[in-house]
């Protein structure tokens, strides 16, 4: 059975985190690995769980053809397609509702941890992106601007 740490392309993607009030750039592969992607890890959860997850793995590839990119939309969030050849798919959504979509990810994953072999070091690198990530969305809710997120590999 191939894992997530069998798959040496999970070790370069980059989760960029942006609005008009500011930028973040996660380069913690266990970010995308474990928050991100929480949904692919086949875990048992209620409907607020899911639809965190659902968000979270509605993030789209920064690179994707057009057809790729799901028309998706939920409360306070909408994947983007690209507008045009400089531009790249985005997942939008207000600060406070990808605020609380990655805290239940990562309250989910805490619970989960042991079961999945996460090591202290990933936590630890999980918690700093995160800490970073909130001030991005701390600074946007501020300005009153919506956060696009995407990833790259």
């Amino acid at each position: 059975m191939t894992t997530h740490r069998d798959n040496p392309e999970n070790e370069l993607i980059h989760v960029n985190v942006a609005s008009p009030a500011g930028a973040y750039t996660v380069g913690s592969a266990s970010f995308f690995r474990y928050i991100l992607r929480l949904g692919e890890l086949g875990l048992p959860l209620g409907i607020q769980d899911q639809e965190a997850v659902d968000i979270l793995g509605s993030v789209p590839h920064a690179f994707e053809a057009d057809d790729d990119v799901p028309y998706v939309s939920g409360r306070g969030w909408r994947v983007v397609p690209a507008r045009g050849d400089l531009d790249w798919p985005v997942l939008e959504a207000t600060p406070q509702r990808l605020r609380t979509a990655l805290e239940r990810a990562s309250t989910i994953l805490w619970k989960n941890a042991a079961a999945f072999h996460v090591s202290a070091r990933e936590i630890t690198a999980i918690e700093e992106e995160l800490d970073e990530v909130y001030g991005v969305l701390q600074r946007a809710e501020a300005a009153g601007v919506a956060v696009n997120i995407s990833y790259v590999a």
